[in-house]
């Protein structure tokens, strides 16, 4: 099917994927699974309260972390940093609650664009993005300091 949400970074930003569950009050995070997950691939894995990273895809490795502080309110964005090339795909957040609660599974798909950070500038070094439309706004992408500095202090040259 669709993706619910689109997402669009630049390579070697950090991008947080947005994933939000419904459930009513807080939840039990040791009842409960976090996959984040690319067809087969496992990107993160969340269980029994904390990080179960032991079968996540070596090119995943170092480069995923979830937002723990606010996970018991059904926050479950990824935050992938320095994301590449090869990042760009549908990736598949499922919640599953287990333990005492009738078992409860909620599926969220998240397509992640990637441009090359070179196509959107312009000589003078402003930033073109116009391709960024509200619709992407729950994607936030943070560039690294340096290059912000770099364009900032007019000494980025093409």
């Amino acid at each position: 099917g669709q993706p619910d949400t689109t997402c669009h970074a630049f390579v070697g930003e950090t991008v947080i994927l947005p994933c939000t569950t419904t459930s009513p009050g807080e939840l039990i995070l040791s009842n409960s699974k976090l996959y984040w997950q690319i067809d087969s691939v496992l990107v993160h894995f969340f269980h029994n309260g904390q990080d179960s990273l032991k079968f996540q895809d070596k090119h995943y490795h170092g480069r995923t972390s979830l937002f723990l502080d606010q996970m018991k309110h059904g926050n479950f964005s990824l935050k992938l940093s320095n994301v590449q090339f090869l990042d760009a795909a549908v990736y598949t957040c499922i919640y599953k609650q287990t333990g005492d609660h009738p078992n409860q599974t909620q599926k969220s798909k998240i397509k992640l664009i990637l441009h090359d950070n070179f196509l959107f500038f312009n000589v003078s070094g402003h930033s073109q993005t116009s391709f960024r439309s509200p619709a992407d706004a729950p994607c936030l992408a943070m560039l690294p300091l340096s290059f912000h500095l770099l364009v900032t202090l007019g000494v980025w040259h093409l």
